[in-house]
């Protein structure tokens, strides 16, 4: 399963090869592909198209509830200059131990110490 921060997003949005491979082999194999509701709400500022609402038919948008907002904090408490969003990115993604795409590999990756098991891989 995969997890998409909006770097991964945005890389859609403009036809980025790399994640239109990405996403098309995780759809032909019934692969799961979760987006925090966080990172659209980051992505979407207020620019909706056609092509984003898309792209958001095709995933599955998490909600962030209690227990998730309080893993992420545990996050940021423990990995000095990690940033909300992208503790809840990586929280998103340890629960069901995906793969992370991200434009931002060097921040997540200092969060992964606190997250094992999850990749963390270039858009």
């Amino acid at each position: 399963m995969i997890t998409l921060d909006t770097g991964a997003l945005i890389a859609l949005e403009r036809g980025g090869a790399r994640m239109l491979r990405i996403v098309s082999a995780a759809v032909q194999s019934d692969t799961r592909i979760t987006v925090p509701t966080v990172v659209v709400a980051e992505w979407w500022r207020g620019r909706a198209s056609k092509r984003m609402q898309r792209l958001l038919d095709g995933i599955d948008i998490e909600p962030l509830d209690a227990r998730l907002a309080k893993i992420a904090g545990d996050a940021i408490g423990a990995v000095r200059g990690a940033t909300t969003l992208d503790a809840i990115v990586m929280a998103s993604a340890a629960q069901r131990g995906d793969t992370v795409f991200t434009s931002d590999v060097e921040d997540l990756a200092h969060l992964a110490a606190f997250f094992r098991g999850v990749r963390v891989l270039h858009v």
